[in-house]
């Protein structure tokens, strides 16, 4: 599902204090290639390697995780109060 090439985009743009390692299947192989970042344990589904860039800029060296590229079902929500 292209998983290789996504591996390889992360690891030709290395963030200093960042491990990049391989997996087995999560179980969620039909909606790869799967990104799991911990410890925040923040999911990125159907990740192509044009978009790596966009995590490893955005997410592991800003902090900032990339909410329109999470797993919807683990993707968090924020509950705005009602008037």
């Amino acid at each position: 599902m292209g998983a290789k090439k996504v591996l390889a985009v992360f690891e030709s743009n290395p963030v200093a204090g960042v491990t990049v390692e391989t997996s087995s299947c999560f179980g969620l192989c039909g909606n790869g290639p799967m990104v799991l970042v911990l410890p925040e344990q923040v999911w990125y589904w159907r990740v192509h390697p044009d978009e790596v860039p966009v995590i490893v800029d955005r997410h592991l060296q800003g902090g900032i995780p990339v909410q329109a590229m999470m797993y919807p079902p683990l993707r968090p929500f924020s509950l705005t109060p009602r008037d």
